[in-house]
Parts: C-alpha cells; structure tokens; sequence
C-alpha cells in the first residue's frame, strides 16, 4: 500500500508538472505576459498619448441604429411599449451601475478614455464605470473563456490602423437601450488618427450578428484629444440613487 501511494504522488506530480509547464510555457517569449525586452518596437507606433473625449456629431462621425429582426425585434418592441407606458423608463437586465459593455461603452460620452501600449497589448482605460478593454495584440487566437462584457478581444496593426476582432460577449449586455444580441455577435473595429488632425482620433466599429440582425452596422465615433488632464475615479455605487427593483423597475431614493 505504501508503494502504490508513493506511485500515486510521483505520478499526479508528473500531470501537474506537465499542466503548469503547458500552462506559462504556452506561446512564445514575445506576447504579452512577457515584456521585458520588448518596449523599443513601440516606438513605432502612433502617438495616442493623452485623454480622448467623444465628440458628439461633427466631420467623420457616423451613428446608425441596429436592425433588430425575428425574437430580439418582438423583445425590443415590447420593451418600448412597457417603456413607453412608464413615462420612458424600460426594464433593465441589470443595475443602474452595471457597465454597459460592448458596443454601448465606446459611444458613451462625456467620461473620457485613454490608450495604454504594452509589449503583446493595447489596453483601453474608460473613465465611465472605471472599465478596461484588453485588446491583444501578440498573434493569439480567440480563446473559449466565458462570455464577458467585453468579450475577447484580439488585434493587429495595419500601418497606423489598429483592426480590432471582437466576440464571446454576454448576450445580457445591450447593443443600445432594450436592443440585445446573441452569442454570434461579432464585433470589428478600426481605430486611427484622423490623416487632417493628429489631435482627432477615429472609431469605426462595425457590428454582425447573424441571429440578432437584419444586417451589420456601422457607428464611426470621432474623439478629440486633450495631454492636459488625467482620468477621475468613477465609483457609481457611491451615490446610486436609481437602484433597481426586483422586476427590473428603476426606483429613486429621496433621502
């Protein structure tokens, strides 16, 4: 009995071995869990240093509305009629101060964002609900992890371009106030300079989803760069008066 005991424990260290050697070997020593060394080929890319702030409207801008079809149309329309009803406040999925996720967040306005390069990784900083995109940018594939906000994101550089590929979001996160989608959504998007104005950065980011649309579209978001100011802190839950009922209903606390 002590023998095979002794086996068990050389072989189940063999197997866990094995997994965290597949696990931090995986990939090579250029993606992103491995910067050291890799700083200087950022030199090459685009200055999007500072703080962008959305522009609403404007030369380049661009908003069209999704064309919703079959269940996800029947569920809107019945959304806008409740909300109609109820002086135009519909139902929600979730709180008050649940971020919006993806698409919604990059069409928010007044909170500013910001780029951050890493070797291997564009990180995109929200000032609204102090949310974080990771875009990877070190040849992975998608990977399978659970669906998120937002989703899996994968990038590359074509010249000055970042091109963004975008899926497994979670179909609870809006498209836009009472539109959903299904777990097919597919996100692209293409973010650079405007080639007239170094300080104008545009976001063209098209959405499909074969379950959920009619057709994919396209909203081109134009943002306007400041180096004078940081991001503020966005802490929602501190001051939520509109906190939602059991059915979804938003409330408003007086006191």
């Amino acid at each position: 009995m002590k023998s095979n005991s002794v086996v068990r424990r050389v072989m189940f260290g063999a197997l866990a071995l094995g997994f965290f050697t597949s696990v931090y070997c995986a990939g090579d020593s250029k993606g992103a869990a491995y910067p050291k060394g890799q700083y200087a080929a950022l030199e090459k890319l685009p200055d999007w240093g500072g703080i962008w702030t959305l522009s609403f409207g404007g030369p380049g801008s661009k908003r069209e509305t999704p064309t919703l079809k079959g269940k996800y149309l029947t569920d809107y329309e019945a959304w806008k009629k409740d909300a109609e009803a109820n002086f135009g406040a519909g139902k929600k999925k979730g709180d008050n101060c649940t971020p919006p996720g993806m698409p919604y967040i990059m069409g928010v306005g007044q909170y500013p964002i910001e780029f951050l390069f890493t070797p291997g990784r564009v990180t995109i900083h929200h000032e609204a609900w102090m949310q974080w995109r990771n875009i990877f940018t070190d040849g992975r594939a998608h990977g399978d992890g659970e669906p998120s906000f937002y989703g899996d994101s994968i990038g590359k550089w074509e010249g000055n371009t970042l091109v963004v590929d975008t899926v497994n979001i979670k179909d609870t996160v809006p498209l836009a106030a009472g539109m959903y989608h299904s777990d097919k959504i597919h996100i692209t998007e293409r973010i650079h300079l405007d080639p007239k104005d170094p300080d104008k950065l545009l976001a063209e980011v098209t959405v499909a989803d074969p379950e959920a649309l009619a057709k994919p579209y396209t909203n081109v978001y134009v943002f306007t760069r400041s180096r004078e100011y940081n991001l503020l802190e966005f802490i929602c839950a501190e001051n939520d008066r509109n906190k939602l009922d059991a059915e979804g209903n938003t409330t408003f606390d007086h006191e």
